[in-house]
């Protein structure tokens, strides 16, 4: 009995430490500025929200099978950059590409999302096939893209990518007012993501198959499951998520540069660790990541409301993923 006692405080600092430190953080941001409490900087949260949250679940099916991604951030650059160059609007003197006119939205989308799929099905043949370790391997990719997207971005002028097309400026930055609020359509889109990943880990063998080669892929062949496969189609996955979320972002943003992306896999991960998506593999909900990211968002958006230094964003944010991550880690050695 003594030792359950002991072990009480242990074990609250297991479940809910880190939201602890998050609400304290927002508690200090609310008390700095009490107008962050309005309905304008909720839109605003929501939106920018969204992009992230597409992001997450990208990076979530990744770790749920034990591993990483350290080039999405990357990714959403290049996407980013290919989508601003082909939605570019016609009266724009800047237009990288004229004699192709205004591509149709949907055909940028099949563009960027089957590029995104082939990188993510490199880092995934790397990873199930080579068998190297998802951090290195995402991390040469994560170099190589980078790489690729500023010599694409050298070779269509090397300055912001801007003056878009009305229809998809619409697209990105549309929303419909309920009373005084304002929806961003781009909410929408994260929904349809949402609702597309919950039903795929959910409702589908694939599903299953996901959580039982993150929770032992040994014990997942044994049974059948085919894992190299699983790891492609979860890595190629991850590419068109993405992918559509660079789209989005440029779109939002109202232009897209090389930079554009970068370190965006960091606010992913950690939000993905705060929802409750263990390292440990095997672990995670839908749901979880939605939150992570939306408390995320409110921490970042909140930091730069009160006009905290973007140095000490970063290793604010930085001290949150590591001590989310000691805290898992602390849980799952505990039910070793």
């Amino acid at each position: 009995m003594d030792a359950v006692k002991r072990n009480q405080p242990l074990e609250l600092l297991k479940k809910g430490g880190i939201y602890a430190v998050l609400l304290i953080l927002l508690a200090v941001i609310i008390i700095q500025e009490p107008s962050f409490l309005s309905l304008r900087n909720l839109s605003n949260i929501l939106t920018q929200s969204s992009v992230r949250i597409i992001i997450a679940l990208g990076v979530a099916g990744l770790i749920v099978t034990q591993g990483t991604d350290l080039s999405a951030g990357r990714q959403v650059g290049l996407a980013a950059v290919i989508s601003a160059t082909l939605l570019q609007a016609m009266s724009n003197v800047n237009k990288v590409f004229p004699e192709l006119g205004v591509v149709p939205i949907p055909v940028v989308i099949l563009i960027v999302c089957s590029i995104g799929a082939l990188i993510g099905l490199v880092n995934g043949l790397i990873v199930a096939k080579l068998k190297v370790v998802p951090f290195i391997a995402t991390l040469g990719t994560m170099i190589i893209v980078y790489g690729i997207n500023s010599l694409y971005f050298d070779y269509v002028g090397a300055s912001p990518i801007a003056g878009f097309d009305p229809a998809f400026s619409e697209f990105t930055q549309g929303f419909i007012r309920i009373g005084g609020f304002r929806l961003s359509y781009i909410t929408f889109y994260a929904a349809i993501a949402i609702v597309f990943t919950w039903v795929l880990w959910n409702k589908t063998t694939f599903g299953k198959n996901l959580f039982a080669v993150g929770g032992n892929p040994e014990a997942a062949k044994v049974s059948g499951v085919n894992v190299a496969r699983t790891l492609l189609i979860v890595y190629a996955l991850s590419g068109v998520f993405y992918a559509f979320a660079g789209m989005l972002e440029a779109g939002r943003v109202g232009s897209a540069t090389n930079n554009l992306g970068f370190l965006y896999e960091l606010d992913a991960i950690a939000a993905c660790v705060v929802g409750g998506v263990s390292f440990a593999g095997g672990v995670g909900r839908v749901s979880g990541v939605v939150t992570g990211v939306f408390i995320f968002t409110i921490i970042n958006y909140g930091m730069t409301y009160i006009g905290v230094s973007p140095y000490w964003q970063y290793i604010i944010k930085g001290g949150i993923i590591v001590f989310a991550v000691a805290l898992d880690s602390m849980k799952y050695n505990g039910k070793k």
